[in-house]
């Protein structure tokens, strides 16, 4: 049997992070047994499905990585496919016409309260003869569901769970409308795009058992299911905007890298022994579906955070660089030019070290495409006293004739601290708030050697409120 799945969205809005995580299970599912992975759109409810959220979704599964099989397929274009169906289960005497109103169905419901029992359609229409039919009054078509025993499933992830029949009514297939309802869409579109494997959040473990019973009246396969426990946040609760972010849209924004979020989601209820780190080729090639977990897993953003610190360390530069490029051109609302991003390159073995976001690293990057005069943070400017201006106006001369390069420079900068009585730190630190406006940056001569000897020597001229004068050079 080749393994079909599929991620069936609703496009009422971005991309949850707990949609991804669904998503990139079924995708690796599918990867890792060679099978095919199918998105769905289910936007059959048209009031709220917007043109916006499909596009969020599509943009969403993209950046993630996570490539669909085939032509997307939009739900509400297979409307009248459904209603053919409800028709055929109708002509087989396993569904029927109901005719209540909505009064009815509202006295039905407060009946079975003040009975205290569990409210449910009571079968009204189930037997009476069609001919009692009011005039005049569109019906909706119910399922002719079972009322003994029990319906069944075997869930991959939640193992074996049952419910009595006698706890499950005759649900509307196709409203009076015309319109189908959602569980007999999702059991025809799975079967018609031969779905083998229904991957999904728990939360749709109830409609699981109303699909199973729509699978059997149509005397067709019921796929397997894998129920997926939910996404918590920190402290427990459902994940929720107070927690922090909860669109995929958000996270690309926050500065994440889609590899980095796709091995943390992976490891939101799944795991391989004690890995943490696990590559896109091996979590296809670990993946399967016994090793989730049955209890909701907790979103750390420490752990998130760390894991993304890993991947931005071991990203290729140019890439990097782009990235930074791209958010630095937003911040400052017009290109870089081509001086800036051969710095951001130059400088990025040593820049993405430490920052555990690209919306870090872009911070940390700004003095090397800042215009000059560098205007120097609260603690920078505190450190750049009279005394140290004098020194860095004495550091201006004798840097102007050395070959720039670090060990030169080094050796310059160690020398010209010892001749006047200062540790190096007390060059360096005043000539790195000159250099970058902050005095956090990566090493200092590394620094010089990215600004180039021109923007450095400006911008020590300026901090030591001095003219550059380049041509009277004399070396």
């Amino acid at each position: 049997m080749s393994v079909v799945v599929r991620f069936a969205p609703s496009p009422t809005g971005f991309l949850h992070i707990g949609g991804a995580r669904t998503a990139l299970f079924n995708w690796l599912f599918a990867r890792h047994h060679s099978g095919t992975f199918r998105l769905r759109i289910e936007d059959t409810d048209r009031a709220r499905s917007t043109p916006g959220a499909m596009s969020a979704i599509i943009e969403g599964l993209d950046w993630l990585g996570l490539s669909w099989d085939g032509e997307i397929v939009y739900q509400s274009a297979r409307n009248a496919r459904h209603a053919e169906i409800a028709q055929q289960l109708l002509a087989a005497g396993r569904a029927y016409n109901c005719y209540c109103t909505p009064a009815e169905l509202e006295a039905m419901r407060e009946k079975a309260r003040a009975e205290r029992r569990s409210v449910r359609y009571d079968g009204t229409w189930r037997d009476r003869d069609p001919t009692e039919a009011p005039p005049g009054v569109p019906p909706v078509i119910r399922l002719k569901a079972g009322q003994e025993g029990s319906t069944t499933i075997r869930d991959r992830v939640q193992g074996e769970v049952m419910v009595a029949n006698s706890e499950l009514d005759d649900l509307i297939i196709l409203r009076a409308d015309g319109s189908p309802t959602y569980n007999l869409s999702v059991v025809v579109d799975d079967h018609d795009m031969e779905v083998t494997h229904v991957i999904r959040g728990d939360d749709h473990l109830n409609n699981a058992f109303r699909q199973t019973q729509i699978y059997q009246a149509l005397d067709w396969s019921v796929p397997e299911f894998a129920h997926v426990p939910l996404i918590h946040g920190p402290d427990g609760t459902k994940m929720s905007k107070r927690q922090g972010a909860v669109g995929i849209d958000a996270y690309r924004e926050l500065g994440y890298l889609p590899e980095a979020l796709r091995n943390y989601l992976l490891r939101l209820g799944w795991s391989h022994g004690d890995e943490e780190i696990v590559s896109t080729e091996q979590a296809i090639a670990w993946f399967d579906l016994d090793a989730v977990g049955r209890a909701p897993a907790r979103f750390d953003f420490a752990k998130l955070d760390n894991l993304n610190g890993h991947y931005i360390r071991i990203a290729e530069n140019g890439r990097l660089a782009a990235m930074v490029a791209e958010r630095l051109e937003t911040m400052s609302g017009h290109p870089l030019a081509e001086v800036h991003r051969a710095r951001l390159l130059r400088a990025m073995p040593e820049l993405k070290q430490r920052p555990k976001t690209l919306a870090e690293l872009a911070s940390n990057a700004i003095f090397l495409v800042a215009p000059r005069p560098i205007r120097p943070d609260e603690k920078a400017a505190k450190l750049l006293t009279s005394e140290t201006r004098r020194l860095l106006a004495g550091l201006l001369q004798r840097l102007d004739c050395i070959a720039w390069q670090g060990d030169a420079l080094e050796g310059c900068i160690r020398e010209f601290a010892a001749e006047n009585g200062a540790k190096l730190a007390s060059v360096a630190q005043p000539l790195r708030a000159a250099l970058t406006g902050s005095l956090a940056s990566p090493g200092i001569f590394e620094v010089m050697e990215v600004l180039g000897r021109e923007e450095a020597l400006g911008r020590i001229a300026d901090a030591a409120d001095l003219a550059p004068q380049p041509d009277a050079r004399v070396c």
